[in-house]
């Protein structure tokens, strides 16, 4: 399962809606996580290190548009605190 991890434009970013989507906020912190849907999230701030479980690690961070799989399972390494819009499918 792969992380994909683009740099979309404001113009596309609008046409989604992503500015309208909730808002998550997490101080640095180390946790696992399962996506039990697909995510597709937009960082606002912060610094992301993701494990997944057959040993890839993906970073990420303020402006990065980022969607994870469903079935997904990872370990979120934050290393500067996270401001993200979110999107549940």
């Amino acid at each position: 399962m792969e992380v994909k991890v683009q740099k979309l434009d404001k113009k596309a970013l609008d046409k989604m809606g992503v500015f309208g989507w909730p808002v998550w906020e997490k101080e640095a912190s180390k946790f696992d996580w399962h996506y039990d849907s697909i995510e597709e999230c937009y960082f606002l701030d912060g610094a992301v290190t993701v494990k997944t479980k057959d040993g890839k690690s993906v970073k990420f961070g303020k402006g990065d548009f980022v969607t994870f799989p469903k079935g997904l399972a990872c370990t979120w390494e934050i290393s500067q605190p996270v401001r993200k819009h979110y999107n549940l499918k």
